[in-house]
């Protein structure tokens, strides 16, 4: 009898380890460097928190080098100041972009201040092309940085709406990591509910030729954009803008 109860004991003290061991497994699945927010570029954050304290941004830009770009406030000019300056100034925006951030920074941003003291009405996102070299994160991991972005927005300024666009294709021409990327598109744009809270808008195709190089005069360096793209890009966001804006 002693020798059953102690196999009893011994078989329920292995369950409630593999239950552990599993409820452990569960806490950590989805857990990677996309969506653990991190802290970068003090400076440039402590630029925008001024900004946003000081309200009056009906429009806000979110991303990386390719939004920092932009130009506006700042920034300190940009390749896309111009057009940001005639185009989207009119309509209070402001750019919150920061050259290499990668999902988990602009996290840490909307976590630690850049939303509070605007409630904008539309937010244009785009980021995570620089989560998408190599190994660093695969593309459902990217996705998942993303989704947690736009949760964040939505959590902070629960009348934004997002205007979420996909992220551009790089590299001359058609390769591995524009696939990479094009899968990411594909998972974010199911965010999309028909502009109430997210509209998606995959904009990539104007970029590039039909045999799918990217064009120098539009993308130099395969990768940021020239003038002209800038406006390509202008031209294809201000009326859905406009119209997430309520104004058309």
């Amino acid at each position: 009898m002693r020798e059953r109860t102690g196999l009893a004991a011994g078989l329920a003290a292995l369950g409630l380890l593999a239950l552990t061991a599993g409820l452990q497994a569960e806490d950590t699945k989805g857990v990677h460097s996309a969506v653990k927010p991190m802290e970068k570029d003090p400076g440039r954050h402590k630029q925008f928190l001024e900004i946003a304290q000081r309200g009056g941004v009906d429009v806000l830009f979110l991303g990386d080098s390719i939004t920092d770009a932009w130009g506006g406030e700042g920034h300190g000019g940009g390749t896309g100041a111009k057009i940001f300056e005639k185009e989207f100034v009119p309509l209070k925006a402001a750019n919150f972009g920061i050259g290499g951030d990668r999902t988990q920074h602009v996290l840490w941003r909307l976590q630690h201040g850049e939303l509070e003291g605007i409630q904008p009405k539309v937010v244009m996102l785009m980021i995570g092309t620089n989560n998408s070299n190599g190994n660093d994160n695969t593309a459902e991991e990217i996705a998942d940085g993303i989704k947690a972005i736009v949760k964040e927005i939505q959590t902070r300024s629960p009348k934004t709406k997002v205007l979420l666009l996909g992220i551009f294709p790089r590299g001359e021409k058609p390769n591995p990591q524009r696939d990479k990327l094009k899968e990411v598109n594909q998972i974010v744009s199911k965010l999309d509910d028909g502009g109430k809270t997210v509209k998606y808008l995959d904009i990539g195709d104007k970029f590039l030729k039909e045999d799918g190089t990217l064009p120098r005069e539009i993308m130099p360096d395969s990768l940021h954009l020239s003038e002209r793209g800038y406006q390509i890009w202008a031209d294809a966001v201000k009326e859905p803008i406009m119209e997430l804006l309520g104004k058309k």
